[in-house]
């Protein structure tokens, strides 16, 4: 997760939650990326692995929450267990966005019965690989709550 200027704002988030931030609804803690040098990648970026589905949901919500200094450079990438490649999401008009890559398309199925499950994000395959795509769920028959 590349930001630029951002480590003050990160440094909450590289923590391991304590329970005391009411927004933070997902679980997990992100950690600088640097290089083999030891300095940080492009100066600002981030990593977080989730093991479980269950901890990630109110993630974008929680990073749109938080005062970037650029928030125009606030890129997320995720690539969800089944996902062919990541997916990118950037802030437009206050929101984190999901990004339409050339050649992939995000595959949705439909709702779970009920909200015991958690939400789903769909899982993003390309285009270009000569494999026939699976069908697309119709909107009104995917799970409205957000996943991430």
């Amino acid at each position: 997760m590349p930001a630029l200027n951002a480590d003050e704002v990160m440094e909450p988030l590289t923590r391991d939650d304590d329970g005391s931030d009411p927004a933070r609804t997902w679980r997990g803690r992100f950690t600088e990326v640097r290089l083999d040098s030891g300095r940080p990648l492009l100066g600002h970026a981030w990593a977080m692995e989730f093991e479980r589905v269950r901890p990630r949901s109110g993630l974008l919500r929680h990073l749109e929450s938080l005062p970037w200094p650029f928030p125009e450079s606030v890129q997320v990438l995720i690539h969800d267990e089944d996902d062919e490649c990541f997916g990118l999401w950037m802030m437009h008009d206050g929101k984190l966005a999901e990004i339409s890559l050339p050649r992939t398309r995000r595959i949705h199925q439909p709702a779970p019965p009920t909200d015991e499950f958690p939400p789903a994000p769909g899982y993003l395959l390309r285009t270009d690989t000569g494999r026939p795509l699976p069908e697309q769920t119709r909107p009104e028959r995917r799970d409205p709550r957000p996943a991430w």
